[in-house]
């Protein structure tokens, strides 16, 4: 596979039919708009592409519908949003691991356990534990949440955001994905729903499509196009910016080695 750095998304368009476009660090830095992506929306909605803005937020969809135009974002670029909250919903749904359980998260995050608010216990009465992020009041405090979750290690943990750190403009947040490893390295049992794991691509593939994948992690957006053997743009100036500009272009692949993982393409951000 020959890999290569592209000026804008226009070189390469033609090959496919649809995008699953990454939102934070690519649409999107948790504060403001990326109009060079904004750009490349308007143009496939004038190509008509389809395209599907695909987040590991922990939160239902139409949530991050509303804060995209809270950011200003055209309606009309926003008719497609699926996140990994509306994967792990399904599970609710189903009580596919229980019915009663802790909610590991802030309160921002409470509208993913709407309506199950009788099934919200302690740690000690439930089946399982839903991981949405860090708790207010420790935000930092890895050590914390080792000392909570150590004797509840035989409970399944569901992680509704895979992700490990996100940037909110210039600051670096913890994500849920690293009270999933923390839970593994206890001896815990992990249930991930969002990239790069395959059900939440099930949730937004059609048959027959050529489909490019667009984000800045590496660990989600790239190696989930890969496990579902799909070509991938990665955005070198999001999650892996540090690395990526201490690197030579011609030597990007070698990043990418440390994960085990491939892309098609390389562009410092989405332009078209």
């Amino acid at each position: 596979m020959t890999t290569k750095l592209i000026k804008g998304l226009h070189q390469v368009q033609e090959k496919y039919d649809t995008f699953f476009i990454d939102l934070w660090g690519v649409v999107h830095d948790g504060v403001k708009l990326n109009p060079g992506a904004i750009e490349v929306l308007e143009n496939l909605n004038k190509l008509k592409k389809r395209f599907v803005l695909m987040s590991n937020a922990p939160r239902p969809s139409k949530y991050i519908e509303k804060f995209l135009l809270k950011l200003n974002m055209n309606k009309n670029l926003i008719q497609n949003v699926f996140t990994s909250g509306e994967a792990t919903l399904q599970s609710l749904r189903n009580q596919v691991y229980g019915k009663n359980f802790y909610h590991l998260g802030p309160q921002r995050d409470s509208m993913l356990s709407e309506g199950f608010e009788e099934n919200i216990t302690s740690l000690e009465k439930a089946d399982f534990i839903l991981c949405t992020g860090f708790l207010e009041n420790y935000e930092e405090s890895l050590e914390y949440y080792k000392s909570l979750l150590k004797k509840y290690t035989k409970l399944k943990m569901v992680c509704a955001n895979p992700d490990l750190i996100v940037h909110r403009g210039p600051k670096q947040e913890y994500c849920a994905g690293t009270l999933a490893e923390i839970f593994k390295n206890l001896g815990g049992d992990v249930i991930y729903f969002g990239k790069p794991y395959p059900e939440i691509y099930k949730f937004c593939i059609k048959k027959s499509e050529h489909i490019l994948v667009i984000g800045d992690s590496i660990r989600t957006d790239i190696k989930g196009a890969n496990n579902m053997k799909l070509d991938s743009l990665l955005i070198t100036a999001g999650i892996h910016k540090k690395d990526f500009l201490k690197t030579p272009q011609k030597d990007y692949d070698t990043i990418l080695k440390k994960y085990e993982v491939k892309t098609n393409y390389y562009q410092a951000k989405l332009i078209w």
